[in-house]
């Protein structure tokens, strides 16, 4: 649970991510998507963080409890990328790692296979901001991953961006999870047909529905469009 100004936003949401996993946390805006990842990842406290019932685990590690232990497995991309845009790419990327606590060493082998997954390598020397922002997004993305963690919780990574830059962090998006698991914070609904294993809907801060993606297109008749879908679950209308 978490509250602002004595107002609940988030209302027990409870949350599973298996293994090698692509998960789609799908919502409105305002629907609480971003608070929920800012728990998830250790940077909001629950309002009940103290309350037994009250879990956050990542790989088995207690977040609230051995916070920096569990936060080691745990790579993310908030909404707004953490950029230093006056450096460079390799300079903030190894500056990310040592962050990380890899050695020196395995920082620069780090830096060289996370560039090559992120197609950064003509970029490298290329002060950030100087780079469009599909580029810059995907510098947020290879901070998050270049320590290799087991779960991977981006935050709308393709909001803002034209439909080739979409298409390259997608098949990225797609790729992550075929060695880590992904939570993909979203709005979008295309974003589930071509990149989400699962879907979890959250609406006014509450789960109001979690199955897989196939069978979320195939809810009630199968006949209708993903959009009518997200709207007859939520509850809305169609303008």
């Amino acid at each position: 649970m978490r509250s602002f100004d004595g107002r609940q936003v988030i209302h027990d949401v409870s949350l599973e991510l298996k293994r090698g996993e692509v998960l789609g946390l799908l919502g409105q805006n305002g629907a609480g998507k971003t608070t929920t990842l800012q728990m998830l990842t250790g940077c909001l406290l629950p309002d009940n963080a103290n309350d037994k019932e009250c879990s956050i685990e990542v790989c088995g590690i207690s977040l609230l409890q051995k916070p920096a232990l569990a936060k080691a497995h745990l790579g993310y991309l908030p909404e707004s990328p953490p950029l230093y845009r006056e450096l460079s790419v390799n300079d903030y990327l190894l500056f990310a790692a040592r962050l990380r606590g890899m050695p020196s060493a395995a920082a620069q082998e780090a830096l060289t296979q996370t560039r090559q997954r992120c197609g950064l390598e003509a970029v490298g020397k290329k002060v950030i901001g100087t780079l469009s922002k599909g580029y810059q997004q995907r510098v947020g993305i290879a901070q998050a991953i270049i320590h290799k963690p087991d779960v991977i919780v981006l935050d709308e990574p393709t909001v803002g961006l034209d439909p080739g830059q979409i298409r390259d962090i997608r098949n990225l998006i797609r790729e992550l999870g075929d060695s880590s698991s992904v939570i993909l914070s979203t709005h979008l609904l295309s974003e589930v047909e071509n990149v989400c294993d699962r879907v979890e809907i959250l609406h006014h801060g509450r789960l109001v529905y979690g199955d897989s993606s196939a069978n979320m297109m195939q809810y009630g008749d199968g006949k209708m469009k993903l959009e009518e879908v997200f709207l007859k679950i939520t509850g809305e209308t169609a303008q």
